[in-house]
């Protein structure tokens, strides 16, 4: 099931950003886009949603499951028979027989809700800065040329003329800086890897 975007035209508008009737299928992509990159770097879907995820049991008693935060657990599953002698705190999953079997790793299965019931107002400010460059590169040229990887001018001579451009590192406007990247990883736990969705 995909998620909805973390910002919406709407919060566009409300920071200024004027999207013309025909932009709004454009900026729907860029939003989406946008989003998928600051779930991606926080290893969450940040808004609430329920999930399927398949784990490696941990060796002790405590499990931990991408996605903070976790409000509700429906069934867990080890090595594909149902346990029920689990609990659910600080947003991870306690059972005192632990998460291994006795012949080695386990496969742990978990249906749970995580996420945020309201998508924090920073994030939206994110999103919502990263599509609004995303609209402004696609903007600038009308045969699409915009959205090409930015290039900054970091010299220029007149005498027999010469320029030269250097890159950020970045190609698009939906990367985020390193520091956007870790401050996403350590706010909502990270983890994406360590999960496989179905």
């Amino acid at each position: 099931m995909a998620l909805p975007p973390l910002a919406t035209i709407e919060d566009l508008s409300a920071r200024g950003l004027s999207v013309e009737p025909s932009e709004t299928a454009i900026v729907d992509v860029y939003l989406d886009v946008a989003s998928t990159a600051v779930r991606e770097a926080a290893g969450a879907p940040i808004s609430a949603t329920t999930s399927t995820v398949t784990v490696e049991g941990e060796a002790g008693q405590w499990l931990r499951l991408p996605g903070l935060p976790l409000t509700a657990v429906s069934s867990v599953k080890l090595d594909g028979a149902t346990v029920t002698d689990w609990r659910l705190r600080s947003s991870m999953l306690w059972r005192a027989a632990g998460w291994t079997g006795y012949d080695g790793p386990s496969e742990v299965e978990v249906v749970y809700a995580h996420g945020l019931p309201t998508v924090p107002s920073d994030i939206i400010d994110l999103v919502s800065r990263m599509t609004a460059a995303a609209l402004v590169a696609y903007r600038s040229q009308e045969d699409g040329s915009g959205l090409a990887a930015d290039k900054v001018l970091t010299s220029e001579r007149l005498g027999d003329w010469a320029v030269t451009y250097a890159s950020d590192g970045r190609i698009t406007e939906m990367e985020l800086p390193q520091y956007w990247a870790e401050r996403l990883t350590a706010r909502f736990g990270g983890g994406a890897t360590m999960a496989r969705s179905r």
